[in-house]
Order: structure tokens, then sequence, then C-alpha cells
């Protein structure tokens, strides 16, 4: 028998009312609880996400060399330059300018808050290098 059942990730951030719109709006989402400090939201294919609300959030520092990444979210999109108009549009910005061509193109972006994403096309096979 399962215990736990449901994943839900979550983010801190100052205002987690307006990120909660960014990430809808990016993933077609619809908010599935809110509070005065969390709002929750679920994409159609069941990904929850929760923004939390921190007064002292800051933005996390990578990709600054001296930091490792400890996480950041993935989203597997079909066009990447689409997404990448539309993540501009909310708000997000892009924080890696690598070349994305071949079959798993990956492109990094900051949303609103500063939270670290990815957006890759395919599926990866290969270990990330570096």
């Amino acid at each position: 028998m399962t215990l736990v059942t449901a994943g839900v990730v979550v983010l801190d951030c100052a205002e987690p009312e307006k990120l909660a719109e960014f990430y809808k709006e990016l993933l077609g989402a619809e908010d599935v609880d809110a509070h005065v400090n969390r709002v929750e939201i679920r994409a159609a294919d069941g990904f929850r996400l929760a923004l939390r609300r921190d007064v002292n959030a800051t933005a996390p520092s990578w990709p600054r060399p001296e930091n490792s990444l400890q996480a950041h979210l993935e989203f597997v999109v079909d066009d990447l330059d689409a997404v990448e108009r539309l993540i501009v549009g909310l708000g997000g910005r892009p924080m890696e300018t690598d070349d994305a061509s071949g079959p798993t193109g990956e492109r990094g972006y900051a949303d609103p808050a500063g939270h670290s994403f990815t957006i890759r096309r395919g599926t990866s096979t290969a270990p990330k290098q570096g």
C-alpha cells in the first residue's frame, strides 16, 4: 500500500500569487489550493507546483561557477523558440545562451522570482557534462 499519494515541488518566493500566474500560463495549469502564504497549481499532466511565501527569499545565484546548482525545474517542449517567447513575455529571462540545436536541445531560464528552470526538446539520454 502506498502511503504517499502525491508529490509537490515547492518554490519559496516573496509573492506566490504573482509567481503562480507565471507558471499557470507557462504550463496551462489551474489553481488547486490557495492560502495566504501558499498557492498550489496542477498542470493537465498532473504535475503539481506550490509557491510558498517567504518574505526573505532571494533569487538563487546559479549559474555562477562558484555555486553548484542544487535543483531546478525541467519542462519538455515541442518548440523551443515558441516557448522561449512565452517565457519572456510572461516575465522570465534567459540564463543560458548556448546553441540548443539537435534533437535534445536545452535552454536555461529564470522565472520572475529568479528560480532556474530549463526547457528541452526530446528525451535526453546522455549524462550532463560539467
